[in-house]
């Protein structure tokens, strides 16, 4: 998720930008460093931006890098940060950055990228994914820059559990029936050792893994690369962190486009209930698809087939499938392979086969899909993303009252049937060691050059009405709509936004509000 969801959701742990998007290709831990803060003296020519650095932290916003070749033109550093912004000196943490030069002559100069999550890595995006993250005008036009933020993959990285355990935590079948006290109390107990596993291994760095601290590494980011204000393509989770970076640095905006939004203002519980609604939609629409295509393994209406799949998911959560692994698909983990293949379109022949498959008691491309999902390959996981998800959730989203609970259960229940009865459970954060301390209010960002926000019409991660009301709240927003299915619009194949979000970053051309749709 971008988020934290109602309570705890299996199907809904991490949402992010680039998942599903990259499934169909894709299915064919570090840890924390105790680090010098670096002394202060003069920086390279052009090393540092105009604005002058906040607080005491002059010294890091001094220190030069040094790049090195970390694949096919592809570039790497490392930046150090404060661990706590509001006391710079006491501890350093590392950022890792990747930087794609620029192929064009006359570049406008760097433009930092986040794939989502919280805990996607940044630098994975370009070092794996540029074509994907970026189109070929931006990529002539700038240094594309990825960056882990802090707690994520190769920056000073949150870290909980080793694969087995995580295996454990993420797909064992609790033995007590759903939605029993004793079910709530067994996965209490592994949300409590869990949360505990992150404290114990993540070196005293949970506290301060919040969306603040990581925007203001960002400032810090523009300004050792050489920037007077911060472009920014951001996706997902990435525009909640783009839209904070506006909040607190709005006379540092350059050109910022933030893709698939989330709205600032509502709560976790409102995140969760409406990206349930969402998934549900998407469902639908996939369904209907379904229909028309012969190797469908429904029938009947939309409705229909709805129930058939709710019988199915009910079917393996009393009756688990066996895989080659060992391992046991649930309707937990079934559920997680159906979000996934619903971030795009293109994956829904995938998600076809593998209910299909499910149907007669094939669980193997179903787990294909939940690993993807999870981050897991050949029994090993290949990042941190899970942990540093929660981590960055629990502290950003304050806690919900069980009135609030009550409440979203309930529109979950009558407005996304299917998908109701494995979305809930106990909240991991409840055992979180520290206290939230992100709030929730509107992102208005006062003074800052123009910001355009991307919302899909389809999108069941980051829905429409989120984008609508992050561009309404920001003081220079401008609304770009991709009428379409899946998550996020920009280098997706709809010209008129690829258009919009390529002459606003190379060029500067504005966009009028509500283009494209």
């Amino acid at each position: 998720m971008i988020d934290r969801p109602l309570r705890r959701s299996a199907a809904a742990r991490r949402l992010t930008a680039v998942t599903a998007a990259v499934v169909a290709a894709a299915l064919a831990l570090t840890g924390c460093l105790y680090l010098a803060i670096p002394d202060a003296g003069p920086a390279d020519p052009g090393a540092a931006g105009t604005t002058e650095a906040p607080g005491d932290a002059e010294a890091f916003y001094s220190q030069s890098l040094e790049w090195t070749e970390c694949g096919t033109g592809f570039e790497c550093t490392t930046v150090l940060a404060p661990l706590d912004w509001q006391n710079p000196e006491e501890r350093a943490i590392e950022l890792a950055v990747v930087r794609a030069p620029a192929s064009g002559t006359d570049p406008v100069g760097s433009l930092l990228t986040n794939p989502g999550g919280p805990g996607a890595s940044g630098v994975g995006l370009v070092q794996d994914s540029l074509d994907f993250a970026v189109g070929e005008p931006l990529q002539q036009a700038y240094d594309v820059i990825g960056f882990d933020p802090r707690g994520v993959g190769e920056s000073t990285a949150v870290t909980c559990l080793d694969a087995e355990a995580m295996d454990a935590y993420l797909y064992d079948i609790p033995d007590a029936p759903r939605d029993s006290e004793e079910w709530e109390d067994e996965l209490g107990e592994r949300n409590e050792e869990f949360a505990q596993a992150c404290e114990a291994n993540s070196d005293g760095i949970l506290e301060f893994i919040t969306t603040e601290n990581s925007a203001r590494d960002m400032d810090l980011l523009r300004a050792v690369l050489g920037d007077d204000t911060l472009n920014y393509l951001g996706y997902s989770y990435g525009t909640f962190l783009g839209a904070t970076y506006a909040e607190l640095f709005p006379e540092n905006v350059g050109r910022m486009v933030l893709d698939g939004a989330i709205d600032p203002s509502i709560s976790g519980l409102e995140v969760g209930t409406t990206q349930a609604i969402g998934f549900e939609s998407a469902l639908r629409a996939f369904m209907a698809d379904c229909l028309q295509a012969a190797e469908c393994p429904f029938r009947g209406s939309v409705d229909q087939s709805m129930s058939d799949l709710g019988a199915l998911l009910a079917s393996v959560d009393r009756s688990p499938l066996p895989a080659a692994d060992g391992r046991m698909l649930g309707a937990d983990s079934l559920m997680t392979a159906v979000i996934a293949a619903l971030y795009s379109q293109g994956n829904w022949p995938i998600l076809r086969q593998a209910l299909a498959d499910a149907l007669q008691g094939d669980p193997e491309l179903a787990f294909r899909l939940a690993d993807f999902y999870n981050a897991r390959e050949a029994g090993e996981y290949l990042d941190n993303s899970t942990e540093a998800f929660r981590a960055y959730n629990c502290m950003d989203y304050p806690t919900d009252t069980a009135e609030e609970e009550e409440a979203a259960e309930a529109r979950i229940e009558a407005e996304a049937p299917t998908i109701a009865p494995y979305w809930s459970g106990p909240d991991p954060c409840d055992a979180w060691p520290f206290e939230p301390t992100g709030t929730r209010g509107e992102i208005i960002a006062e003074g800052a050059a123009p910001i355009v926000v991307v919302g899909t019409t389809g999108d069941p991660a980051t829905p429409y009405e989120w984008s609508v009301a992050l561009a309404d709240q920001l003081a220079s927003g401008v609304l770009v709509t991709n009428d379409g299915e899946g998550h996020t619009g920009y280098n997706k194949g709809n010209a008129c936004v690829d258009d919009a979000v390529e002459q606003y970053l190379v060029d500067g051309v504005v966009p009028e509000d509500g283009a494209c749709g």
